[in-house]
């Protein structure tokens, strides 16, 4: 119950308050401690429920006062777990949009860090100098053709000696 009195108080959010906002990280414990506070009273209503349904069904017919006020426990605690799985609901909801925010957050830091370091990776670099290097690795890679397509074309005086000793044979 100690943590219920320090968030209806402010006792732990006043020293937060004074510092600046929460960071991400602690909204998102101090959600899920409250998740999980609503969930212990959840359960805890459920079991009355069952209690006063089980009284309810004890006293019957028999004492139907006893009956009737039992019932209205269990509609009284039904009621408050309804209330309790609004609020839930509404927690749930908002630790969602915060973890979001928070991934979101990460991925536009890590965004900027990258953009960071291509800026300096290509702080050396000069357009004019990069069209150059290209021009000169098309050149180096037309002279290489060039020498492929000389080295593997046969030589001349190979085809007349071909043609010759097949008309030698011929005759």
């Amino acid at each position: 119950m100690s943590k219920i009195s320090k968030l209806l108080k402010g006792g732990a959010a006043g020293g937060s308050r004074s510092r600046g906002a929460p960071s991400a990280q602690e909204a998102l414990a101090r959600l899920r401690e409250t998740e999980e506070m609503l969930s212990k009273k959840q359960e805890y209503l459920e079991s009355r429920i069952e209690r006063e349904l089980a009284a309810a069904r004890h006293h019957g017919t028999r004492n139907r006062r006893a009956a009737l006020q039992a019932l209205k426990r269990k509609k009284r605690y039904e009621k408050q777990l309804s209330q309790i799985d609004g609020t839930l609901s509404t927690i749930e909801f908002q630790r969602e949009a915060l973890e979001n925010s928070h991934t979101n957050t990460e991925v536009l830091r890590n965004m900027g860090y990258a953009a960071q370091a291509m800026k300096k990776v290509h702080a050396n670099m000069d357009v004019n100098k990069i069209d150059d290097l290209m021009q000169d690795i098309t050149e180096q890679q037309d002279i290489a053709q060039e020498i492929s397509e000389a080295i593997s074309n046969r030589a001349g005086f190979g085809d007349e000696f071909d043609e010759v000793s097949t008309s030698v044979n011929l005759e």
